[in-house]
């Protein structure tokens, strides 16, 4: 009698880097370039898209529009809330705006014109959030958004797309062009892993499999979908544990069919995402299988907490969203699906509170060798004298 043959390993369907599983070699570039190509493709095809930035050109990549249509370009300076009332305006009136800022400006300051004027009147605006995740490092808490696909997962009519590289995006920016609705897509500043190729296929609002697996299913979007692949081969290689990785790059409309289909068939759930766990990839997944196939599921993202100054990777990692802390979080996954005894707080994020403290730590420590002791640093206080 024939023995069903279980597929595993990489999919070779999905025309991913030939060197995908080398961190080392593989091309790194920020997912934002592929914004900037992608708008210049779309507009390219469509003459009534229009492109408006706040002061923000070179780093949202909206100049790469800006060159290619110059009379189809509108600076909006310092003014995320004017701007979306604006574009949604414009788009009222037939034109189709791409609005770009950092996502901590856009949709974390305009949320409310976003909702009222874009969402609430179906306005077809696309929002572009530059800057998106703890990855922007040396920025800031203040500027590292991890709150915003929240927040615009919870708005009605509005499409969410966070691709992973940024060849990935350039599609997403294509693809959200060709829809007439409101639409976020959410991408980063630093470089990271190109890991699909102009081949990979890409449709809005289908996940697709990266890797076959039978024992517990990732799914992922953005960059940090390449951290969810490194942590599958070494589960692999190292214990024969075999996991589905699936690129669950639109949020909304959400591929729920897939999402079902892998509960069923590997019975355990790991989410990854650089947002935060609630109201993200995590709660959309949760949310999903809460009605329909109940297994359990385990969540990589921001765990109730924000980010933190520093070198981009350090911090990354510090926040529990590298290739290591996944695979802990998928062998808790496993070890709850065949009914074993876990510990109450994941192992996953105890090992990144305890990093997240050593930086922490290492921050303020550098912060007082700078300041004087006069002001409660370690420096010599005679480095004031020139102020007195």
């Amino acid at each position: 009698m024939a023995t069903l043959k279980i597929k595993k390993g990489l999919n070779k369907g999905m025309f991913l880097a030939r060197n995908v599983l080398d961190p080392d070699t593989i091309k790194r570039e920020p997912t934002r370039n592929g914004y900037g190509e992608g708008s210049v493709e779309a507009g390219k095809r469509n003459k009534n898209i229009v492109m408006l930035c706040c002061d923000l050109t070179d780093s949202t990549r909206s100049v790469v529009f800006k060159q290619a249509f110059p009379d189809r370009y509108i600076q909006m300076g310092v003014s995320e809330q004017s701007m979306a009332s604006i574009a949604s305006g414009l788009a009222l009136a037939g034109k189709i705006p791409f609005i770009s800022s950092y996502a901590s400006f856009s949709p974390g300051r305009n949320w409310e014109q976003l909702r009222t004027s874009a969402a609430l009147q179906g306005a077809n605006i696309k929002i572009a959030g530059a800057h998106a995740g703890v990855s922007v490092g040396p920025d800031g808490a203040t500027h590292q958004m991890t709150e915003d696909i929240a927040l615009m997962r919870v708005l009605p009519n509005m499409d969410l797309v966070v691709p992973c590289d940024s060849i990935e995006t350039k599609k997403a920016t294509i693809a959200i062009a060709q829809r007439n609705n409101p639409g976020y897509i959410r991408f980063a500043r630093e470089k990271t892993p190109v890991f699909t190729t102009e081949k990979t296929p890409f449709k809005l609002g289908r996940a697709e499999t990266y890797r076959f697996g039978e024992d517990v299913t990732i799914f992922g979007a953005g960059p940090i979908l390449y951290e969810a692949l490194i942590a599958a081969d070494v589960l692999s290689q190292e214990y024969g544990i075999e996991v589905r990785v699936i690129n669950l790059h639109t949020l909304k409309p959400l591929d729920v069919k897939t999402i079902v289909t892998a509960a069923k068939e590997t019975g355990a759930i790991v989410t990854c995402e650089e947002a935060q766990v609630i109201g993200g990839l995590g709660g959309a997944v949760c949310e999903t299988l809460a009605m329909t196939v109940p297994v359990p599921v385990e969540r990589i993202g921001m765990q109730e907490c924000f980010g933190t100054s520093g070198n981009s990777e350090i911090v990354f990692d510090a926040m529990g969203l590298t290739a290591p802390f996944i695979a802990m979080a998928v062998i808790r996954a496993l070890n709850r699906k065949y009914g074993e005894k876990v510990p109450v707080i994941p192992e996953y994020i105890t090992a990144a509170e305890e990093k997240f403290a050593l930086l922490k730590k290492e921050i303020n420590d550098e912060a007082l060798s700078r300041t004087p002791k006069k002001w409660g640093g370690k420096k010599e206080d005679k480095t004031l004298k020139s102020r007195q």
